[in-house]
């Protein structure tokens, strides 16, 4: 069980979505899982990270700041991935 840093809701690993700053300090979406790096977990839903966004909750959690231009982009990266 993971808690999503947007609505606070524990749910197993599998439905929820993986923020990853990897080792060279990236951050971006894992959609599998396995990436190596720091994670920090929100539901597959737009309306979490955008919460999370607001709260800063995911910049603390990976101990980072995370530039407002990567935060749209995993918006629209989400987008795309729940249309598919």
């Amino acid at each position: 069980m993971r808690q999503c840093l947007g609505c606070n809701e524990h749910k197993p690993k599998v439905e929820l979505l993986r923020v990853l700053r990897s080792p060279e300090g990236e951050i971006s979406l894992d959609f599998v899982g396995k990436k190596s790096g720091r994670g920090a977990y929100i539901c597959r839903d737009v309306k979490c990270l955008k919460r999370a966004r607001k709260s800063r909750r995911i910049d603390k959690s990976l101990d980072c700041e995370i530039p407002e231009a990567v935060y749209d982009a995993m918006e629209r990266e989400m987008e795309n991935y729940n249309e598919a």
